[in-house]
């Protein structure tokens, strides 16, 4: 069935989750204003139902069409317009630490297109965030549940990569063809109510913002003691992560654990402003900076 679609597709370390809040606690309003919903339960998100399976890099046309079938079998009962939030659409951040940005997001992004084939994709909106603040927050964020190499080996590759934020905006442009694609950057964000709103401006809603995910951040400290838990061989589970972390949270002094020296973290941010230019001067793209 030909249908509407708004697209929040992240980006990753933005907020996502609190979005996705807004989605769950705005869902009565939403609904009776005739939308359909889909976004994840990933961060304890109470209503979040959607699993969304796209090609990663070892995947091939075979499997990307197998993904777009489910994927059209798994949305083939309605036409409401559809508001639909998952940070994973372009990828994982996990291949930051080979140097290559997104490098599924061309395949992930035509197996979403074929999967709502007959679908016309109005807005996109996509939150994007500085590099040298990206990286870094990814790199922590992963070091809380996996044994992660010193960041000083991982730096090099972070500051040689592949590509960037235009070239998944292009993607974005040239594959879902959407009526409309915004680029937000993280800085111009606001709340989540506000993400909402830009996501669906003709709707004069009135959107309730979701209070704050307890999300407790890790201290160095904490990542410190998590490391040294997994270098002495064992598996932890969510739970007792979780409680390093909680056990260490008082201990704030930064430790060094996930930095960039000056020099490299201008460079970064001087490829983010060339970036945030290209953007800006891409066809078919509305950037809010």
């Amino acid at each position: 069935m030909a249908r509407d679609i708004y697209l929040h597709a992240g980006a990753h370390r933005t907020g996502t989750s609190s979005f996705q809040m807004a989605l769950h606690v705005n869902r009565a309003v939403l609904k009776d204003a005739g939308y359909a919903l889909a976004y994840p339960g990933r961060d304890g998100i109470p209503s979040g139902r959607l699993s969304l399976k796209l090609p990663a890099p070892r995947h091939g046309p075979k499997q990307a069409e197998r993904f777009a079938n489910r994927l059209a079998e798994q949305f083939a009962n309605s036409d409401k317009p559809l508001i639909m939030s998952e940070e994973n659409i372009p990828g994982r951040m996990f291949h930051f630490y080979a140097g290559r940005f997104y490098p599924a997001a061309e395949a992930r992004l035509q197996t979403l297109r074929a999967g709502f084939a007959n679908a016309t994709f109005k807005r996109v909106v996509y939150v994007i965030r500085p590099y040298d603040a990206l990286y870094v927050s990814a790199f922590r964020k992963r070091a809380e549940d996996n044994p992660v190499r010193p960041f000083s080996e991982i730096r090099p590759k972070l500051l040689e990569m592949d590509r960037g934020w235009p070239e998944i905006a292009a993607l974005m442009r040239d594959i879902l063809q959407p009526e409309e694609l915004v680029i937000l950057s993280y800085a111009r964000r606001g709340s989540s109510r506000d993400l909402l709103s830009r996501l669906l401006p003709e709707t004069f809603l009135t959107l309730d913002e979701p209070e704050q995910i307890k999300n407790l951040s890790a201290t160095d400290r904490a990542l410190e003691a998590v490391q040294a838990r997994y270098a002495a061989g064992e598996a932890l589970t969510r739970a007792q992560w979780k409680a390093i972390i909680a056990e260490y949270a008082e201990e704030t002094e930064p430790r060094g654990f996930a930095t960039f020296e000056p020099k490299q973290r201008a460079q970064l941010q001087a490829r983010y402003a060339d970036d945030l230019t290209r953007i800006g001067d891409m066809p078919g793209v509305t950037l809010i900076s």
